[in-house]
């Protein structure tokens, strides 16, 4: 891409427009897999989407202070929020991504309907925000660490 010739930098700018259009359209690859994880697994609540989007080995660690490794063991954790949050609502506000990492800032919005940890239904609408961290491994998500403002959070379910 870039080169000496008789002692001076030459760039090849076909050789970089070839490189960042590929780069290019696969960081935008990167962000669809993880709009369709907010969309279709979490606001449509999808399950099948965990096989889609995830990779087998799959490392995800949770605000509410949960570590699950593996689609069963995530599989277990949607089913558990969406008892207690059966409407939750995630809002993407802002997505960014570098190489094959992905950044993604949300509002969360839901009813507590049902146990949520150590908190008993309280029948209230809950909003918060987030921000989730994402990597992207041959097409599939092969980790996600999501951290939350628990305060506000606890403060809502009080």
């Amino acid at each position: 891409m870039i080169f000496l010739k008789n002692d001076k930098l030459v760039y090849n700018v076909t050789r970089i427009k070839i490189y960042f259009k590929r780069v290019d359209e696969e960081m935008n690859t990167n962000k669809l897999i993880v709009e369709s994880y907010y969309e279709n697994l979490w606001n449509a609540k999808d399950k099948s989407y965990i096989d889609t989007l995830m990779h087998d080995d799959i490392v995800f660690r949770g605000t509410l202070d949960v570590t699950c490794r593996g689609k069963k063991e995530f599989e277990a954790y949607f089913d558990m929020i969406l008892v207690a949050l059966p409407d939750l609502y995630h809002g993407v506000e802002l997505m960014l991504s570098e190489k094959n990492k992905i950044a993604a800032r949300a509002i969360y919005h839901g009813t507590h309907l049902g146990k949520l940890f150590d908190f008993e239904p309280t029948q209230r609408r809950i909003t918060y925000n987030g921000a989730s961290f994402f990597t992207i491994k041959d097409d599939k998500i092969s980790d996600i660490w999501v951290l939350g403002d628990l305060n506000t959070l606890y403060k809502q379910m009080l």
